[in-house]
């Protein structure tokens, strides 16, 4: 792969995708063995920090967080092979349900396809 600071060009990637949560108690355990996996890089503050949010988030949206990476993401994408994400910040949170077709039509391009 070459060199990204010198020949890399950056595109952002912004999705925005609604799940229903069936199961709170199960995401949370999932988000808790990730959390206290060792290979974590936590140390026993953080950690102890990130147990008590999931514990304490009915919503699941901090469990949620603990469950998904950026290349979990990229897996997505067809057609590119070498991508490596340079940064990434992730948010979820509680929703209605439903996508604001407003919105999301603020996003779309001639080339947008559905995920």
């Amino acid at each position: 792969m070459s060199d990204a600071t010198d020949t890399g060009r950056y595109l952002r990637l912004t999705v925005d995708l609604v799940v229903e949560v069936l199961d709170v108690d199960a995401l949370q355990a999932a988000a808790l063995a990730e959390i206290r996996n060792p290979e974590a890089e936590l140390d026993d503050a953080e950690r102890q920090e990130q147990i008590e949010l999931v514990g304490s988030d009915e919503t699941g949206a901090a469990a949620l967080q603990w469950l998904i990476e950026p290349a979990h993401v990229l897996g997505l994408v067809e057609h590119v092979q070498e991508v490596e994400p340079r940064e990434a910040m992730l948010g979820v949170e509680p929703s209605e349900g439903i996508l604001d077709e407003e919105e999301e039509h603020d996003h779309e391009g001639p080339d947008d396809h559905l995920l």
